[in-house]
């Protein structure tokens, strides 16, 4: 095995090394020796960076998890009807995950095994719940459907955007990011726009 140079890695090129070990054997099945062999570099280089594979983990958690908030801070999701604010936030929440989908695919796979997974799980909880109460604000003002009960609605949209993970494949031939945001949205929206 070759030894890359210290100086040759950064935080964040590490953070990318363990993001795709993590989705490729599940985090609990990763060990730092499977790190510092895909990173090509020694475990005690590793350390030099990071206290261990759980703060690794927090990293990647944290970045997918500030990128979904983040939508929620954004001027389109937080003024004008509420079924436009939604609108604006399913779209941005697929080209997030795409744009960040290696740690996205991350999130989605935290089990609560670790106080970092149980951390995340209550975050996103946290953020879909707020997703929910816009859709929920939505059927309030009438222009969502009223015969779908919001929660089981919510748990739709959430399950067509986070099914992303499974398929999308940047590096394949097929729809653009754009165009799948652009089907999603459409999909949602007609689905739950009231007739």
């Amino acid at each position: 095995m070759t030894t890359a140079k210290r100086d040759t890695y950064t935080p964040e090129t590490l953070l990318t090394v363990a993001v795709r070990v993590f989705n490729e054997r599940g985090y609990d099945g990763t060990s730092m020796e499977h790190l510092s062999k895909a990173a090509g570099i020694s475990k005690s280089s590793i350390y030099h960076h990071v206290s261990g594979k759980e703060e690794l983990l927090q990293r990647a958690v944290s970045r997918a998890l500030d990128e979904l908030f983040a939508i929620l801070d954004e001027e389109h999701a937080r003024a004008g009807r509420s079924v436009d604010r939604l609108e604006h936030v399913v779209r941005r929440m697929v080209e997030v995950l795409i744009a960040e989908l290696p740690y996205v695919t991350l999130l989605l796979r935290v089990r609560g095994n670790t106080a970092t997974e149980r951390w995340a799980l209550e975050r996103r909880r946290d953020f879909d719940h707020r997703v929910a109460e816009l859709l929920k604000a939505a059927a309030a003002d009438g222009d969502v459907r009223g015969d779908i009960e919001v929660r089981l609605a919510t748990r739709l949209v959430f399950g067509m955007i986070n099914s992303i993970v499974e398929w999308y494949r940047p590096e394949a031939r097929g729809a653009s990011g754009r165009e799948v945001a652009d089907a999603v949205t459409r999909l949602v929206l007609a689905g739950l726009r009231q007739a």
